[in-house]
């Protein structure tokens, strides 16, 4: 005699979080908040632009001590945090160069993970920080190419049309 089990259920997946290609977000634990950031799938690291980045220690530890100035009506920063790893990260022309990473949250709408977070001197481009794709795997996440801030609130001074 054989018996047999019930059949199965399908595994019901939750529909991904849709998010802009532009979205403001937080670094928390850095005390970084409404971050205009572009999410770049095509990069795979994560950056935030930094000056003054320099390497030093802590009650024993390696840290990371960097400034950074999110826009120019904002005032700068000055952050600290503990040291995770160097990579050689290809820029936006891609040339490899060695980065500092240090680990952190992101924040993004009421979502919070923790992500690797490169800091090089971003004051050349457009945006002061890129999400890259490692930081969105495995959160459910999908991009809107044609869309901007669909998570977060867009910022105060946005005035022109191509944000939607």
């Amino acid at each position: 005699m054989t018996s047999s089990s019930p059949p199965k259920s399908p595994r019901k997946v939750a529909a991904p979080a849709i998010i802009g290609w532009m979205e403001m977000v937080d670094l928390p634990l850095l005390g970084l908040h409404r971050i205009k950031a572009k999410i770049d799938t095509g990069a795979r690291t994560t950056a935030l632009h930094a000056t003054d980045i320099e390497e030093f220690v802590k009650e024993g530890e390696t840290w990371v001590r960097f400034r950074t100035q999110l826009a120019d009506h904002r005032p700068e920063h000055v952050i600290e945090a503990p040291y995770h790893s160097e990579r050689a990260i290809k820029n936006t022309s891609g040339i490899p160069e060695d980065r500092y990473i240090i680990r952190t949250n992101l924040q993004l709408g009421s979502r919070k993970w923790m992500i690797d977070l490169s800091v090089t001197d971003r004051s050349n481009m457009t945006f002061p920080m890129i999400i890259g794709r490692s930081a969105l795997k495995n959160h459910n996440i999908a991009v809107h190419t044609r869309k901007t801030f669909q998570m977060t609130d867009a910022p105060a001074e946005r005035r022109r049309k191509d944000y939607q």
